[in-house]
């Protein structure tokens, strides 16, 4: 697929790993078909390195595959990049909008579900976009199924939470996330991703700091201020 892509220079590939699914295909095919997302997207990400050293096309791809969180889209975006640039979530957007309809026709019908009753017993008080919406789209708001505005809910929460990772890494757009952003937990991750270990990343750099080397090469320095004592970097 990468190879047929690259030669029709395609404008987007995208990659589904074992482990998604809409949930309308046979179980056991969802659960024994295919290759799991992590190894699929580590093989996907060698290939069009392959392509790059040989100075063939490189398509745009996406990965999906059982995704639904934002730090499952911050690591599929880190372990692919610079290549994947987008991540496809089908299941949970339409587990979603279900969700979103199945409340929405219990309002109706004045049977809200006991866990939701704490919030209210309107659109209003238990989707916490209505208001947005309603001042987006005025009176076309009626219009709005629930279930869409239980999506666009969700798409609101996978935003912000991406937004959290993306400046708790310092990355303050989509393309500044690299490979480098992430570490693996098992040795089995780094030889499969070639990942840095978890227990080996930034070892050189750790031991330079407590060697004193960056400390005496100026790189950091240490600023007096009352009440507190701050290390700042130039790095």
């Amino acid at each position: 697929a990468v190879k047929f892509a690259s030669t029709a220079r395609i404008d987007l590939l995208t990659v589904d790993g074992a482990g998604g699914g809409t949930g309308m295909s046979p179980w056991r095919m969802m659960n024994e078909w295919g290759i799991p997302t992590v190894y699929l997207e580590c093989l996907l990400y060698n290939y069009l390195n392959t392509l790059k050293e040989m100075g063939a096309f490189v398509p745009p791809c996406a990965m999906a595959g059982g995704l639904s969180l934002e730090d499952h889209i911050f690591k599929a975006l880190a372990l692919g990049a610079p290549y994947v640039s987008a991540t496809c979530l089908g299941r949970s957007s339409m587990a979603a909008a279900m969700v979103g309809n199945t409340v929405g026709e219990g309002i109706k019908k004045g049977k809200i579900p006991s866990r939701l009753k704490k919030y209210g017993d309107s659109l209003d008080h238990i989707f916490i976009m209505t208001d947005h919406l309603k001042e987006k789209y005025g009176r076309d708001f009626e219009k709005i199924p629930a279930g869409a505005i239980g999506m666009y809910s969700y798409y609101d929460r996978l935003a912000v939470g991406l937004r959290q990772f993306m400046a708790g890494a310092r990355k303050f757009n989509l393309k500044t996330i690299t490979r480098s952003d992430l570490v693996a937990l098992t040795p089995e991750a780094s030889r499969v991703s070639n990942i840095p270990y978890i227990m080996e990343a930034d070892r050189e750099e750790v031991e330079e700091i407590l060697r004193g080397g960056l400390a005496d090469n100026g790189v950091f320095q240490e600023i007096d201020k009352a009440p507190s004592r701050f290390i700042t970097s130039k790095r």
